[in-house]
């Protein structure tokens, strides 16, 4: 238990969660070998040492002037924790601890949020176990990513709130340098008044949605010294040159997904992200990211970047002289992203959703490849929120918090049984039916056995009858309990909206309006290397 007002379950027991994700966290010997080193404190002492040889001073040199470049570019003060944590990843002594989302609009989903307070509490778990080092907690931002309609709306209080972009032509690219036209109009202007001014002053006070997303992160996170990271920047993708030489020459990543895939294949799990010939994307002049496609013919130099529709052919040797003169030009796709991550970032672990957990675990062979050291992969904490309200009403049905995560229909039957409703069952009289017309369908049989086919028809039309006859009489029996099965039915619902955990769909605004030290409290509940759900209560 975190804290008094939280309280946690193993994953496994919310029935939400893949098989993947239960067997890692049960450390089945099946995934063993595509991951390095499982998530528990005494892992890290090994995965500092092994980074600090891995991770050179030009690395760190290039990575803090870009961060002080970017943070410089926001204007304004940067807030003294994050200050002061710049100022730490200057020394070869200081590590970080990534996580890593979508640019949602106001955070998006709660989770979100959940992956940020994970590493941030990490960060301070490690300082206290290894006080010699220093850990930063830093969110990078995806805003590569071009697929703008996944990120383009949120939902707060069961409506959606959504943009629809700059204008025509404005899409395609990476959605990290869109601009916010039409967002005050279309978005902003109709949010409810209840929504923090910190929320609306990130967007209207920026322009790009990256630097939205930085402030607004910022905002949230910055007191507790969250380092916000934009990749896509012509300093930092210097790094990128000898990945890219080896992609664009091997086609390296590819053959070791393969690889990978086939053997998680046999182990019974499905992969996770498909993996193409060429793992990367070309960004072009006119602002658009477009797949690099090899010519598949035999013999062929050419690799078609499709712009404005029409696709241009470019050689390996041109394609290799552009990743040496401007590797800015170049984005990694979902295969190859993490990698420049953990080249960029002196980094230790990873946070991610369940999904991107299974994504991981076909790059091993990936990192190997380029000698990169695979960081440790760490599941985000994730959590409900019970309400005050919403804890009321459990109380009053007679269910404990665990209970909720049971399927509605046993709910209703220990409902149903807590307020004395009669399970109706018809199963004894059926077998004593089936067993009468055992007995006539015998004596058909001795007598004329051109009736025995009319005995089953009419024994098969008995049985329906008696089965309606248990439905009408289960009904009546809930009509006596209505008002309770609709309450729990309400309550399941805004627990789990749309089916699914609460944390996928419903945004942080729909808990900090009314519980403005909500991020302060998952801060005290959270424990991540626990690897447990929680379940938090409104104080």
């Amino acid at each position: 238990m975190a804290a008094a007002d939280c309280i946690t379950l193993p994953y496994a027991a919310t029935g939400a969660f893949s098989g993947l994700l239960t067997d890692y966290l049960a450390q089945k010997p099946a995934l063993a070998p595509f991951y390095h080193r499982f998530p528990e404190l005494a892992s890290f002492t090994a995965q500092i040492e092994e980074k600090r040889a891995s991770y050179s001073p030009e690395a760190r040199q290039r990575l803090v002037a870009d961060l002080r470049a970017q943070y410089a570019e926001l204007g304004g003060e940067v807030p003294p924790a994050v200050a002061a944590n710049l100022e730490l990843l200057a020394r070869d002594t200081t590590f970080t601890i990534t996580t890593g989302h979508q640019l949602n609009l106001f955070t998006g989903p709660l989770y979100f949020v959940y992956k940020i307070i994970t590493a941030i509490k990490l960060s301070q778990e490690l300082k206290a176990a290894h006080p010699d080092y220093d850990f930063v907690p830093v969110y990078w931002l995806a805003t590569e990513d071009h697929d703008f309609a996944e990120i383009n709306h949120f939902q707060l209080f069961g409506k959606t709130h959504s943009w629809a972009g700059p204008g025509e032509g404005g899409l395609g690219g990476p959605v990290g340098r869109l601009p916010l036209a039409g967002l005050q109009e279309e978005l902003l202007s109709q949010l409810p008044p209840e929504v923090p001014a910190a929320f609306r002053d990130a967007y209207t006070n920026s322009q790009t949605l990256s630097e939205a997303t930085r402030r607004l992160a910022t905002g949230l996170f910055g007191e507790y010294g969250l380092v916000c990271l934009d990749a896509d920047r012509p300093t930092l993708k210097q790094a990128l040159k000898p990945l890219l030489e080896k992609e664009i020459k091997e086609q390296f990543s590819n053959q070791a997904v393969q690889a990978t895939n086939a053997r998680l294949t046999a182990a019974g799990y499905k992969p996770q992200v498909y993996s193409r010939p060429l793992n990367l994307f070309f960004l072009t002049d006119e602002g658009k990211r477009e797949r690099l496609e090899p010519d598949a013919a035999p013999g062929a130099d050419c690799t078609q970047v499709t712009v404005r529709g029409t696709a241009r052919c470019h050689s390996q040797a041109e394609l290799l002289a552009l990743a040496t003169a401007e590797p800015e030009r170049f984005s990694p796709n979902v295969v190859l992203r993490p990698v420049y991550q953990e080249i960029l970032l002196p980094n230790l672990a990873y946070i991610g959703g369940g999904a991107e957990v299974a994504y991981w675990f076909q790059l091993k062979d990936v990192f190997a490849a380029l000698g990169v050291p695979y960081p440790i992969m760490l599941p985000r904490n994730s959590a409900m929120y019970l309400s005050r309200a919403n804890a009321g009403k459990l109380a009053k049905l007679g269910l404990s918090t665990f209970d909720i995560f049971k399927p509605l229909a046993e709910l209703k039957k220990q409902v149903g049984a807590q307020l004395g409703q009669e399970e109706i069952s018809l199963a004894a009289q059926q077998q004593a039916l089936a067993a009468a017309f055992e007995q006539v369908q015998a004596l058909a049989q001795r007598l004329d056995p051109t009736l025995v086919k009319s005995v089953a028809a009419e024994a098969q039309k008995a049985a329906g009858s008696l089965a309606g006859l248990e439905k009408r009489l289960s009904k009546a029996a809930e009509a006596k309990h209505e008002t309770a099965y609709a309450q729990l039915t309400s309550l399941k619902d805004k627990l789990f909206p749309e089916g699914g955990l609460q944390e996928r769909t419903d945004n942080v605004l729909s808990i900090m309006i009314n519980n403005p030290g909500f991020i302060r409290q998952l801060l005290a509940c959270f424990e991540p290397l626990a690897l447990e759900f929680a379940v938090v209560h409104e104080v």
